[in-house]
């Protein structure tokens, strides 16, 4: 069964009324009125369940213009056509009535085939016209659609082939997170509002569209300086919206040079430039190049290639030796990673780390680092070598994992080794993130005997407020900081300062990156416990560092 359409008939006199009613009512549902009053309150009781409004123009109470007026001027009511019934065909209450608004108008004696046909065109018209301005904006935001804009986009650069044009993309931060905290309605006020100001900011420069979710595009003519500073003013409108104080927007920008590259193409590559700079701080905009393409392949090579290397032990161990600063006896090793890929031979961890901790997949590297290395310090066990610790890396990813202490307690407990040998090395911009957490991580994991070493300090992120707050055992000062400490007259470096903190919070301290006599004498008067670096060994095998251990004749355990 077919539902028919809503047919509102306003008119005072009783038998037009029912004449106009007897006529539609085999094709539609009718409402009839009596007079404009009475016709605005079917209108917000059925709004636009209305496909259709037949007007008389003189009504008792209200007439047919005042009504037309406010119907008109309410946003809720306004598409619905309204065809205007009038006595005469004259030229004044034609003009009259679509002045007013009117999309029709019909005369009086009623022609029933008449009526129905400009019913049926008048209804038509509007549900294309509405199927049209779906597929042409976003129905969140107003904005063009995807594949509006696209289509715009397309017409623009081909009737301006002397103009220069950008498309620019851009793309909230952790918007899931926003939608999650505040809901998300809050959510869609957010895009609804950042859309209005991305509008008002273009203007007639240029055309807005959204492509998804939280992702916005522009395209505009070119005269933009494209820098951090030059969207100041929209992130401070996008500020005032509520909730959104702490909102980051990133932008990629692709200038078009060849029109050849459909527009879908041109927006991919701009928010390719707005995810290359993704938790970043301090950078907001991102320019499209060549070098972001080959760099953007070069990711997408590992990505394709990691989960192969892993299956078939393309990963290896690699250790550096770690050393006393007082008779340079072997202390221990730091544990690294080495990707020895079959084509492309070895792989640097500079190329390959950044893109695992981007993707997830270095919680996986981790454990299989952890693993090997249990496989290692039994070995030495069974062999009976002296005790000796190896640091390995937890990163970001893994710190957050609350089942981290006990996957770590079952591994050491598997392979019968003391937890104290494993020491584990976190990273101090992972307490900037979510420092509670990270506090109740790492005292677990001290509960339960490993050694905690806070790697990279001095790399950017420093805090001693931090030092006091988390429980850690050794601190790793970073080799760049060494290195810039270690070239500064001794009295301006602040290196012995970091250390007597470190003394008064019974830490001992590690000089990470020692390349030369001249450094390590500093970090030695400095008062560093242990050192570690190019001047005394680079990394190596795990069997060229037991063989290492073996001619070094003692070492002192940790």
């Amino acid at each position: 069964m077919v539902l028919k359409r809503t047919v509102l008939v306003v008119e005072d006199n009783e038998i037009n009324r029912e004449m106009l009613t007897a006529i539609l009512s085999s094709e539609y549902k009718v409402l009839e009125a009596e007079n404009g009053r009475e016709a605005l309150l079917l209108l917000e009781q059925y709004k636009e369940v209305i496909s259709l409004v037949f007007l008389d123009i003189i009504m008792p109470v209200m007439d047919g213009y005042t009504f037309l007026s406010i119907m008109k001027s309410d946003p809720a009511y306004s598409s619905i056509p309204v065809i205007v019934i009038t006595q005469s065909d004259a030229e004044s209450d034609e003009m009259a009535a679509l002045s007013h608004g009117a999309a029709d108008f019909v005369v009086k004696p009623y022609q029933p085939q008449i009526i129905l046909h400009r019913a049926a065109n008048i209804i038509n018209l509007r549900e294309t016209a509405a199927v049209v301005n779906q597929i042409k904006y976003d129905r969140l935001t107003g904005l063009y659609s995807k594949e509006f804009f696209c289509q715009r986009a397309r017409e623009i650069l081909l009737r301006n082939p002397d103009k220069e044009y950008d498309i620019i993309c851009s793309d909230i931060e952790h918007f899931k997170v926003y939608n999650d905290v505040f809901g998300v309605s809050a959510g869609d006020r957010l895009l609804r509002d950042a859309a209005k100001v991305l509008k008002q900011g273009v203007g007639s420069q240029g055309i807005c569209g959204r492509l998804s979710g939280d992702q916005f595009v522009i395209l505009i003519e070119r005269g933009w300086i494209y820098s951090n500073e030059a969207f100041p003013g929209i992130m401070k409108e996008i500020a005032q919206i509520p909730h959104a104080k702490t909102v980051i927007v990133r932008w990629g920008v692709y200038s078009v040079t060849d029109r050849i590259v459909s527009i879908e193409t041109m927006c991919d590559r701009a928010l390719l430039a707005a995810a290359s700079i993704k938790g970043q701080y301090g950078k907001y905009v991102a320019q499209y190049d060549e070098e972001l393409w080959k760099k953007l392949l070069r990711e997408q090579s590992i990505t394709d290639e990691m989960e192969e290397a892993l299956e078939k032990g393309q990963f290896e161990i690699y250790l550096q030796p770690k050393y006393t600063s007082g008779d340079k006896g072997m202390a221990g090793a730091e544990a690294l990673v080495r990707w020895r890929h079959p084509q492309k031979g070895m792989q640097s961890p500079g190329l390959f780390i950044p893109v695992f901790e981007k993707n997830g997949f270095i919680t996986r590297l981790d454990q299989y680092v952890w693993q090997k290395v249990c496989e290692i310090l039994r070995e030495w066990n069974r062999k009976g070598y002296p005790a000796v610790s190896v640091s390995v890396n937890v990163s970001r990813a893994d710190i957050y994992n609350a089942d981290l202490p006990d996957m770590l307690t079952s591994m050491v407990g598997m392979y019968g080794i003391n937890p104290a040998s494993l020491h584990l090395e976190i990273t101090e911009s992972a307490y900037t993130e979510n420092p509670g957490q990270l506090i109740e991580t790492v005292r677990c994991l001290r509960e339960r005997g490993f050694v905690i070493e806070m790697d990279d300090f001095g790399s950017g992120y420093s805090s001693l407020n931090m030092l006091t707050n988390l429980p850690i055992d050794v601190l790793k000062l970073d080799m760049q900081f060494i290195r810039n400490e270690t070239a500064k007259p001794e009295e301006q470096e602040i290196l012995p300062f970091i250390i007597s903190i470190a003394r008064r919070l019974k830490l001992r301290v590690v000089a990470e990156g020692v390349e030369t006599m001249e450094q390590f004498e500093r970090v030695k008067k400095a008062g560093c416990d242990y050192v570690q670096g190019y001047f005394f060994a680079k990394p190596m095998p795990a069997g060229e560092f037991e063989k290492l251990m073996a001619e070094a004749g003692r070492m002192i355990g940790d």
